[in-house]
C-alpha cells in the first residue's frame, strides 16, 4: 500500500477520523473539568548554623545533610506544620525538599488544592525544619549550634493551578484521537469487503474497467438521465462507456453485449437503458432486449407497455416486428420481457431464443440484453453464449469482493466471457476533470440557452409520452389480430 493509497483511504474515511477526534477531545475536556485543581507554592531558603563553634551546615557529612532534608517532608515536620497552619489531617498535602543544583540553597515545594494553604505550608516547613535540625545531626549537637532558615525567595500564593493543564490535556486528547481515528480508518478499510474504486476491481480481475458511471435518479424519479440531463457528468460517463464498448466489439464482431451484475440493485438495468440511449444518440440502430424474465424492469423504467414482448415472440404468439417498440423518434427500439414464464432458464436457452437472437443481430446494428444477476440464477450464463460478452455492472460501495469473485468464477466455469466492467454509483465529484470543464463551459452558456434546452427536453418528454401511448395501442391491436388468427391450442416451445 502506497502513501497515495493511504491518503485516499483517509480522505474517504474522514468522517470516522473526525468523530474519533471529537470523542477523544471531549473525553479530555471532561477529564480536565472533573479533575480537582492542584496549586503549587515554593520557597527557597538558606540554612545557617549559628552559635557555638561556627560551622557551615552544608559542610557536614553527606549522610547527616541528607537526613535533615528527608526530615523536612516527614510527619515529624509536616505534623506540626499542619497544626500551625490549621490543615486537617485528611486534607491532601504534598511537599518536596531538595538542594538546588550547584548551590547551598534548599528548595521546598508544596502542592495543595488550596492556594493559600500551599503558600503558608511552604513558608512554615523551613522554619520547623530549622527548629528540629539539631536533633538529627550529631555534628550540630556536638558543636552546640542552632539552625536558622533565612528566606531567599518567599512563597507566594499561586495565581493558577499547575494541574490539570487544559491546553496540554486537550492537545494530548487531540493527538490521541487523531492517531486512533487513523488507526480505525485503516482497520475499517481492511475489514471492508466492498468494492469502491477501480483499483479494487483491478485486484480481482484483469478485465478492463470501461467506465465509472455515477448512476443516480433524476429529480423526476426516473432513471433515464442520459435523455433528461444530456450534458451532465453522468451522461458523459455513458458516452465513454459506449466508446470503450465499441472498441471491445471490434474483437468479437458480434455487435451484441449482455448487461448483468453479481446481485440485484447494482444498477444494471439503469446502465443498460442509458447505454442504449447513448448508442442510439450516436446514430446506431440499437435494440434493447429485456431478458430478465423473473423481474423485468426495462418497460417500467422507460414507461413502455411490458405485458407483451420477448416471451410472446418465443411462444409464437406474435411476430418480432409487432413486439418491438420504438423509443420516441430515436434509433432505439425496445423489446420488453413480456409475461413472466414459469421456466425462464429453459426458455432463454431454447433453440427458438437462439434463432430469434440471430435474427435480431441481423436487423439491428447493436443489441443490448438486460439479464438477471449472475449469482441468484443461471440465466445470464445462458444468454452470454448468444452475445459477444458480458458487461459486468459493479456498484461502488455496495458490491462485495467475494460476491463479484463468485460471479466471475461462475463465468469462468461456464466458459463465458466478461468483456469488461462498468463501475456504477460512484461519487459525482465536483473536482473531476469533467467537472472543471463543465464549470468553465457553463460559465459561457447564457441562461436563455439553458432554458431553451430544458424546454426542448420537456417537449421531447411530452412527445415521447404520446408516442409511447400510441405504440402500446398499436402493439395491443397487433397482438389481438395475431391471437385471432392463431389456434387457441398453439403449442409452446418443444
Amino acid at each position: 500500500m502506497t502513501v497515495h493509497d493511504i491518503l485516499a483511504i483517509l480522505r474517504r474515511r474522514w468522517r470516522l477520523i473526525l468523530a474519533t477526534l471529537l470523542v477523544a477531545v471531549s473525553v479530555a475536556a471532561v477529564a480536565t473539568i472533573t479533575t480537582p485543581r492542584v496549586f503549587e507554592a515554593s520557597t527557597r531558603v538558606y540554612l545557617l548554623a549559628e552559635g557555638g563553634q561556627q560551622a557551615n551546615l552544608y559542610q557536614m557529612p553527606a549522610g547527616e545533610l541528607e537526613t535533615i532534608i528527608q526530615v523536612a517532608t516527614s510527619p515529624i515536620v509536616m505534623g506540626p506544620v499542619r497544626d500551625q497552619v490549621g490543615v486537617p489531617d485528611g486534607t491532601p498535602l504534598n511537599a518536596t525538599a531538595e538542594v538546588a543544583d550547584g548551590t547551598t540553597l534548599l528548595d521546598v515545594r508544596v502542592t495543595s488544592s488550596n492556594p493559600e494553604i500551599a503558600a503558608e505550608v511552604a513558608t512554615a516547613i523551613p522554619q520547623q525544619l530549622a527548629a528540629i535540625a539539631r536533633d538529627y545531626s550529631p555534628m550540630l549537637a556536638n558543636s552546640g549550634q542552632r539552625v536558622e532558615a533565612q528566606t531567599i525567595v518567599a512563597a507566594s500564593v499561586p495565581g493558577g493551578p499547575v494541574s490539570p493543564d487544559p491546553v496540554r490535556n486537550l492537545a494530548i486528547g487531540a493527538l490521541a484521537g487523531l492517531m486512533l481515528g487513523i488507526g480505525f480508518a485503516l482497520l475499517r478499510h481492511n475489514l471492508d469487503t466492498r468494492i469502491r474504486t477501480v483499483k479494487d476491481l483491478e485486484l480481482l480481475s484483469d478485465r478492463p474497467v470501461l467506465a465509472n458511471v455515477p448512476v443516480r435518479r433524476t429529480d423526476g424519479g426516473h432513471l433515464m438521465f442520459f435523455e433528461s440531463e444530456p450534458f451532465s457528468s453522468h451522461a458523459e460517463a455513458l458516452r465513454r462507456l459506449r466508446t470503450n464498448l465499441m472498441f471491445v466489439d471490434v474483437t468479437t464482431r458480434k455487435h451484441s453485449f449482455l448487461v448483468t451484475s453479481a446481485l440485484p440493485a447494482e444498477g444494471k438495468t439503469t446502465t443498460a437503458v442509458n447505454l442504449a440511449l447513448a448508442m442510439a444518440d450516436a446514430g446506431t440502430k440499437v435494440l434493447l432486449v429485456d431478458a430478465d424474465l423473473r423481474h423485468p424492469s426495462v418497460a417500467s423504467a422507460m414507461g413502455l407497455e411490458g405485458s407483451v414482448g420477448l416471451t410472446t415472440v418465443l411462444l409464437g404468439r406474435a411476430d418480432i416486428a409487432e413486439m418491438v417498440q420504438q423509443w420516441a423518434d430515436s434509433n432505439l427500439w425496445v423489446l420488453p420481457a413480456g409475461e413472466i414464464p414459469p421456466n425462464p432458464s429453459e426458455l432463454l436457452g431454447s433453440d427458438a431464443m437462439m434463432e430469434l437472437f440471430e435474427e435480431l443481430v441481423k436487423d439491428y446494428d447493436f443489441v443490448l440484453v438486460d439479464s438477471p444477476p449472475v449469482l441468484p440464477v443461471a440465466d445470464a450464463l445462458v444468454l452470454e453464449r448468444l452475445t459477444g460478452g458480458a458487461l459486468m455492472v459493479v456498484a461502488a460501495g455496495s458490491t462485495r469482493r467475494h460476491h463479484l469473485t463468485e460471479a466471475l468464477h461462475a463465468f469462468e466455469t461456464a466458459d463465458a466471457t466478461v468483456a469488461g466492467f462498468a463501475l456504477t454509483k460512484t461519487p459525482d465529484e465536483p473536482g473531476s476533470y469533467y467537472g472543471y470543464y463543465r464549470q468553465s463551459h457553463d460559465g459561457e452558456v447564457p441562461e436563455s440557452r439553458a432554458a431553451r434546452r430544458r424546454n426542448g427536453a420537456d417537449r421531447r418528454d411530452g412527445k415521447a409520452a404520446e408516442q409511447h401511448a400510441a405504440a402500446r395501442e398499436a402493439t395491443q391491436a397487433r397482438l389481438d389480430r395475431a391471437a385471432s388468427t392463431q389456434d387457441a391450442n398453439t403449442p409452446g416451445i418443444p
